[in-house]
């Protein structure tokens, strides 16, 4: 039995093995228990921005080339109904429905065909960004998008063969109870494998890390008039079969 999904436990084989397990014997979870993160003290969170033309589109951006990489600190990670802590000062932080995908074995140089075995699992997650940290204050994007709380995770880790087809996933996200993304995996410009590839030609990808995949059009940057979140807000979001998360816009009180 796995005690929790870190970067040494959620390898392809570690969870191929839980799979052959039985699991009637295992206690049922008390439903109000807080859920964390699906992967627990991940050593690398990356993800892939303007990877939806009609999100390129709503934020003015060309249709990238080539995929556009970045980085989130991995203290921004937390659990899937953990609240959204708006940074001091913040009056532009922003949502973004993203499917994940966690590597599940170490990964350098795969070909888009053999990208897939690599794969631990996929996750939803909300990619949160506070655009004026992002785009106006110049250089990276990670300091808009790595404030604490900014990487809710899960709820579930689904591995491969329960998740079905990747590129054919749909996802959505509502705020305060209106759809604002709804769209499916199927209009991604560079598909899973292809960013699995593309990645493994620069870096060495490792069990545990983190790749969120880019979101669809509907964020709050690209509304006319823009449109951000505000303390008492509710935001739900989900990927088809891979659950749904729930989160309360908080105040910074630190």
């Amino acid at each position: 039995m796995i005690a929790d999904f870190t970067p040494e436990t959620v390898t392809c084989e570690q969870l191929a093995a839980l799979a052959e397990r039985d699991l009637s014997d295992l206690p049922i979870i008390d439903p109000a228990t807080r859920i964390g993160p699906c992967v627990g003290a991940a050593r690398n969170f990356y993800a892939v921005g303007l990877n939806y033309a009609r999100h390129a589109r709503e934020t003015n951006n060309p249709e990238p080339k080539e995929p556009v990489l970045f980085s989130k600190s991995t203290s921004s990670i937390c659990g899937p109904n953990d609240p959204i802590i708006l940074p001091r000062g913040s009056e532009k932080t922003d949502w973004e429905v993203e499917l994940g995908i966690i590597i599940g074995r170490p990964c350098s140089y795969v070909s888009q065909e053999e990208a897939l075995d690599y794969v631990a699992g996929f996750c939803t997650i909300n990619d949160v960004s506070e655009r004026a940290y992002q785009i106006e204050r110049g250089g990276q994007w990670i300091k808009g998008k790595s404030a604490p709380n900014f990487g809710p995770l899960g709820p579930w880790l689904v591995t491969p063969d329960e998740a079905g087809d990747p590129q054919n996933l749909g996802l959505s996200l509502s705020v305060n109870g209106e759809t604002v993304q709804n769209s499916s995996t199927a209009d991604m410009i560079f598909s899973v494998a292809e960013i699995i590839s593309y990645m493994s030609g620069f870096m060495r990808l490792m069990p545990g890390d983190i790749i969120a995949t880019g979101t669809p059009e509907g964020v709050g940057l690209g509304l006319t008039p823009p449109r951000f979140l505000s303390a008492g807000d509710i935001v739900e979001l989900s990927v088809e079969g891979l659950g749904t998360q729930r989160q309360t816009v908080v105040a910074n009180d630190q």
